[in-house]
């Protein structure tokens, strides 16, 4: 998009775009999503950001009206697979806050400088300051959703010092942290006890239906439950996250274009992270209208896309635990994790355990083709994370033994959130690209 298109986009007040780009009103100071109901500004003072990160660099604050913060992350960060785009996706899991920029580095197979020097060329925005950014949502979330104290919230959002938290909140939201709580009103935070409640934004349609009809079917028990009557049905896992582990629930019925969610967490420093693993799994980042007209150009899915909009193509919380259950299927996925799971501490409902590490698997799998992926996966011979290289993944995963392309096209698929697979191989599918891996849905909920 260049400029002209972009500021139409805003005069639209288009959904469609937000979280794809950012603007800013020079003479107020603010920054917004193209959405936002505000009077639209004259062009002459309107300037366009990637990101949130790149606006609250320049010294834009965020518009208190349409929260430029809480919007979808772009769908480009899932189709693109070079640095940046794998970058995008390691930051937003949070490992920059957990490792720093030396560690993003590390990951990613390139120096601090060069990862640097990309990110402000493409995004306007370095990993301190994405990161920055994605902290300072998680701080305005906790503020305004729970009672913890204040002191709490800057650390649990990944703040070195409250000095650092409070320079930041008055920066980006133009109020102190209080003030902040203070909008919220006493109804809208809960005790952190109950959990805390959470809007997963999304653009356009969303086809629920089918996303939780996929997640009962493959549920896990003691690990996972679909619980309720389709329409109002309620999802509900355990994560293993860096600093512990957590219990979430998201609903299918919705107000608005978001999933409603509850996040029990051990350790509040996970909440950023247990956010983007709920984002990958239902794939809210997703742009739907790119989607369905690329797919609906094909005749022979053109009904089923206008039956279905919004349909999405669900990726997983748990990269690693997805690989061992498309090996093994479901009935010995819950014998494992019966048999070597860790158990909650307190247990929730039909959810006892967190599904087992593959270092507890490696040494004590009979099977050996088990044996062989979750020792790679310990040791790091085969990688799964949010900002892993999809081929080289791939790669890995064919030359361990007794993994044939057919899984390896599915862990690509599900687990590292490719969304230009095809794992059924089968031909005519290129006029698909980038959307294969949603062609495939759809072609999945064509056979009785």
């Amino acid at each position: 998009m260049d400029e002209t298109t972009r500021y139409e986009a805003v005069s639209s007040r288009d959904a469609r775009f937000d979280g794809e780009f950012f603007f800013a009103v020079e003479t107020t100071g603010i920054y917004c999503r193209p959405s936002c109901p505000a009077v639209t500004p004259k062009r002459k003072n309107v300037r366009f950001f990637p990101t949130a990160a790149a606006a609250q660099g320049h010294g834009f604050r965020a518009c208190r009206r349409c929260r430029p913060d809480a919007v979808p992350g772009s769908a480009e960060w899932n189709v693109r697979a070079d640095v940046v785009g794998r970058a995008v996706r390691l930051i937003g899991d949070g490992v920059v806050d957990r490792e720093g920029v030396p560690g993003l580095a590390h990951r990613l197979g390139y120096s601090a400088r060069q990862v640097q020097r990309q990110l402000n060329a493409e995004l306007g925005a370095g990993p301190v300051a994405l990161a920055r950014a994605q902290r300072a949502h998680t701080a305005r979330v906790l503020l305004q959703t729970t009672g913890l104290p204040v002191t709490e919230i800057a650390f649990a959002s990944g703040f070195a010092s409250v000095r650092q938290f409070n320079d930041t909140i008055r920066r980006i939201y133009a109020r102190t942290p209080s003030a902040l709580r203070a909008e919220a009103g006493a109804a809208g935070r809960s005790a952190h006890t109950t959990g805390i409640p959470l809007r997963l934004a999304h653009r356009g349609p969303y086809a629920a239906r089918e996303t939780f009809d996929l997640l009962a079917d493959e549920a896990v028990g003691r690990v996972e439950e679909v619980v309720g009557k389709p329409g109002a049905r309620t999802y509900r896992r355990t994560l293993r996250l860096p600093y512990g582990t957590a219990v979430v629930a998201v609903d299918e019925r919705s107000a608005g274009p978001w999933l409603d969610a509850r996040i029990h967490l051990t350790d509040l420093r996970d909440l950023t992270t247990a956010v983007q693993r709920l984002r990958r799994l239902f794939d809210l980042d997703a742009d739907p209208y790119a989607v369905d007209e690329r797919l609906g150009a094909d005749p022979r899915l053109a009904a089923h896309v206008a039956a279905r909009p919004g349909l999405r193509s669900p990726g997983t919380a748990d990269p690693e635990e997805f690989a061992v259950r498309a090996l093994v299927g479901a009935a010995e996925a819950e014998r494992l994790v019966e048999a070597y799971g860790k158990v909650l501490d307190v247990p929730s409902g039909g959810l006892t355990h967190v599904f087992p590490e593959p270092g507890a698997l490696a040494g004590a799998a009979e099977d050996p083709t088990l044996r062989a992926l979750t020792a790679a996966l310990a040791d790091g011979g085969v990688r799964l994370d949010a900002g892993a290289d999809r081929d080289e993944a791939e790669r890995a995963l064919l030359r361990l033994p007794g993994i044939g392309p057919g899984t390896a096209a599915l862990i690509r698929m599900r687990a590292l959130g490719d969304p230009d697979v095809n794992p059924g191989g089968g031909p005519g599918t290129e006029g698909w690209r980038p959307w294969r891996s949603y062609g495939a849905r759809h072609l999945e909920l064509l056979v009785p």
